[in-house]
């Protein structure tokens, strides 16, 4: 059975910008009334704004919060299952990205990565299970990454809370099944402000790592209206994975065909 997204109700995190943003868009051309959930104030209300204007039989909610603050995201949660139990799709798209081998990172950096990215995942999709079961159909889909895929140098952090989202949701498709859709999504590429606003972990020189984050900015390409498409393509078909772009599909491949030493392919590639 495909998931339905008209008169739905989806609950769509990082929806300020980038894929979050496209993702709103197309559950609103698609029918699905929304709550958008972002830290940025403005940038989600200008989103919501655009979408009343052009969608005007869409309801559209939106909620800041800072899924880095661990006690604002419980309430976040307790909030959306009592207020929202039509909620239909769960996206867990929010995410941030600290670059920095693994002795440049300091912990309280590596705990707001790991909250962010993994924690605020787990919290959200706790809450709402009652509310999803109690509908034929529901669907979760989460955000992992190609670094959900491969772990190379210099990403510690990121790869560590991008590799646990995908063993979370893997872990929930196979006991859901038959309840819940799930979907786990893994963008490569996509053309998001994640480097532009990434943090350097505080042991990384600056000027090097402003360069590799500018390098890295360059090779984002996919625009992510592009990436929610196939996202929302994936969910109505209750696909268990997404691969977006072409850096996701050849990581996927190069992790299963040389697991023990990929790292050493991506190193002399870099």
């Amino acid at each position: 059975m495909r998931y339905r997204f008209p008169d739905g109700t989806a609950v769509v995190t990082g929806a300020a910008s980038g894929i979050g943003a496209a993702l709103a868009l197309g559950l609103a051309r698609r029918g699905s009334h929304l709550v958008l959930v972002d830290r940025d104030a403005e940038r989600l209300s200008e989103v919501a704004y655009a979408l009343r204007i052009q969608h005007p039989h869409v309801r559209v909610e939106t909620v800041v919060t800072d899924l880095a603050d661990r006690d604002a995201t419980d309430r976040l949660g307790a909030r959306l299952a009592a207020e929202h139990p039509e909620t239909t799709l769960l996206v867990n798209n929010a995410g941030v990205a600290l670059a920095g081998r693994s002795d440049q990172v300091s912990l309280e950096e590596c705990n707001w990565g790991l909250d962010v990215n993994c924690r605020g995942v787990v919290t959200l999709t706790h809450h709402l299970w009652p509310v999803r079961r109690s509908h034929d159909g529901a669907h979760l889909a989460n955000v992992s990454s190609a670094l959900g895929l491969v772990a190379p140098a210099g990403h510690s952090a990121y790869a560590s809370s991008k590799f646990a989202v995908r063993a979370f949701t893997d872990v929930l498709r196979d006991e859901l099944r038959g309840e819940v859709g799930v979907t786990c999504v893994h963008p490569g590429g996509i053309a998001t402000r994640i480097a532009a606003t990434a943090r350097l972990g505080s042991g990384v020189d600056p000027t090097r790592g402003a360069a590799d984050l500018e390098r890295f900015g360059r090779r984002l390409t996919i625009p992510p209206g592009r990436a929610a498409e196939s996202i929302l393509r994936g969910i109505e078909r209750r696909r268990a994975r997404v691969l977006i772009g072409g850096t996701a599909r050849v990581l996927d491949v190069l992790a299963r065909v040389a697991p023990a030493s990929y790292q050493k392919v991506l190193g002399a590639l870099s």
